[in-house]
């Protein structure tokens, strides 16, 4: 059956709102509530922001990433320091992967003050955001904005800001190909794997300094196309200041990684810092990317967004014990935090399970094993294409993944 036919079926069966097919061939319903249907539901108390408990969060995980230190370094290492070279090295891996662990927790925190879900006073929540991601080379008032866009624009195919889908003429030139896209061989595992490793590895790096993922500027040089420079495009003139005081962030924890290098060695630095660094971006992008890319994810036009339908873009995961109580729910309830970002992360469960009597089936979430999810979303999410749905696009891929290009499998 073609992709058209599979359109013109769903649309004789289901005449109340507009749909289209997502990757898999199944029916999606475009949301028809309002913001306001949301809102209503959520309970007034989830909105309460508790600036002791938010701090208590802080320097919990600056604990827990201290004493972990101080175990790995003081009592751990003398029982492994004249062990195999092997055997230090799972050690040292494994120590490093803790940490970034809870420096992606702090980072998640600084998100919250980004939102000003930390607490009621925005010059702390903005000091707070500063100073925990700067300490992770984060530009914080230089994300907090171009972030602030993505939620005002979310699943908006020429407006959002991060994770914007190349659509079917956007991959076909990608690839230097003018033709027709189901003349496209299937992608290797090993090209998807290679791509895979470069986007978890430098993905949230190119972002800052490229804008990778985000949208074009076709009229301002791509050397500005960063979150580094006060005139970027990126930003509103308004913004100016704000980035300067990003960078001197970023300046400063520079001299400190310095003076860090010069106390105590490029292994202490390395160990203690970089490689948690690694992994804090990893854990970044795989978030991210996780929320934003499914199968089932529409993207919109200008005319058929709206705020309420952009928010129901996004899906809620389960990371098992890491997600809750190192992650701060920021996967569990990431529909939520879509629709009603200044709820802190604390009430935002209550305030999920609310809002899922309003969304009913428009509620996106996946149980899966999250790395699974990864392999499937890579395989299956290269490109969005309307079809005959106009103006709502879905995920496609030249992978012979679910619908596909149409092309029949070997």
């Amino acid at each position: 059956m073609s992709q058209s036919q599979y359109v013109t079926d769903a649309e004789s069966s289901t005449q109340t709102c507009k749909v289209a097919i997502d990757t898999h061939g199944n029916v999606f319903k475009v949301p028809d509530y309002t913001i306001k249907d949301i809102l209503s539901a959520i309970p007034a108390e989830c909105y309460n922001r508790n600036l002791g408990l938010s701090l208590y969060y802080v320097f919990r995980d600056i604990a827990a990433m201290v004493s972990i230190g101080y175990f790995a370094h003081v009592i751990g290492y003398p029982y492994v320091q004249n062990l195999h070279v092997a055997v230090r090295f799972v050690y040292w891996s494994l120590y490093a992967y803790v940490e970034g662990l809870f420096g992606t927790g702090l980072w998640v925190l600084a998100h919250e003050c980004g939102h000003q879900a930390f607490s009621d006073y925005g010059a702390v929540n903005d000091f707070v955001g500063w100073v925990l991601h700067s300490y992770l080379m984060v530009p914080y008032f230089s994300w907090k904005y171009s972030h602030s866009k993505h939620h005002k624009a979310t699943g908006h195919i020429t407006r959002d800001m991060v994770f914007v889908p190349k659509t079917k003429e956007e991959f076909m030139e990608s690839r230097g190909v003018l033709h027709d896209i189901d003349e496209f061989s299937e992608d290797s595992p090993i090209r998807t794997l290679i791509e895979l490793v470069v986007q978890q590895l430098g993905g949230w790096l190119y972002y800052l300094f490229f804008n990778v993922t985000g949208q074009p500027y076709p009229d301002v040089p791509k050397w500005k196309w960063n979150h580094f420079w006060p005139s970027s495009p990126i930003f509103d003139a308004k913004d100016y200041v704000y980035i300067l005081l990003s960078d001197l962030g970023i300046v400063t924890q520079s001299l400190v990684l310095k003076l860090w290098y010069d106390m105590f060695g490029g292994w202490s630095l390395f160990i203690n810092w970089f490689v948690p660094y690694i992994w804090v971006n990893h854990w970044l992008v795989f978030i991210t990317y996780m929320q934003h890319t499914d199968g089932t994810m529409p993207h919109y036009e200008s005319d058929q967004w709206s705020f309420a339908k952009g928010a129901a873009a996004t899906i809620d995961r389960q990371f098992g014990f890491i997600g809750p109580h190192i992650f701060h729910d920021i996967i569990e309830t990431h529909v939520l935090h879509h629709y009603c970002s200044r709820i802190p992360f604390y009430n935002a469960r209550p305030a999920s399970e609310a809002i899922k009597k309003v969304m009913g089936e428009h509620y996106r979430h996946n149980d899966e094993n999250m790395w699974v999810s990864l392999w499937k979303s890579a395989r299956g999410c290269q490109y969005v294409d309307d079809v005959d749905s106009k103006g709502v696009y879905m995920f496609r891929n030249v992978n012979n993944v679910g619908v596909g290009t149409g092309k029949k499998k070997n």
